[in-house]
């Protein structure tokens, strides 16, 4: 039974040393600090740049084995003063 995570991002090295923006990866771990999941974001790095905290991606979230147990996708929406009704939704 797993009741509470932490959640861990991953810094790139090249993310940390150029200032650019990579493809997310994170450790979901047990409160011991045991991982029991990770996931990898993906998406374009033109919706990183350009998008920036509205980009569109897929998260995928797989046990230590490596088998997909979650995929998180949310579409790139449009939140303009012209489409006030297009919210963010995963």
């Amino acid at each position: 039974q797993l009741d509470q995570i932490i959640i861990h991002q991953q810094v790139e090295l090249l993310e940390a040393i150029l200032g650019t923006e990579t493809s997310s990866k994170y450790e979901i771990k047990n409160p011991l600090g045991q991982r029991v999941y990770f996931a990898v974001e993906e998406n374009g790095c033109f919706d990183r740049k350009l998008c920036s905290p509205l980009r569109a991606f897929t998260i995928s979230i797989a046990d230590n084995a490596g088998r997909e147990v979650i995929r998180v996708i949310r579409p790139l929406r449009c939140t303009s003063c012209c489409f006030p009704c297009f919210l963010q939704e995963v």
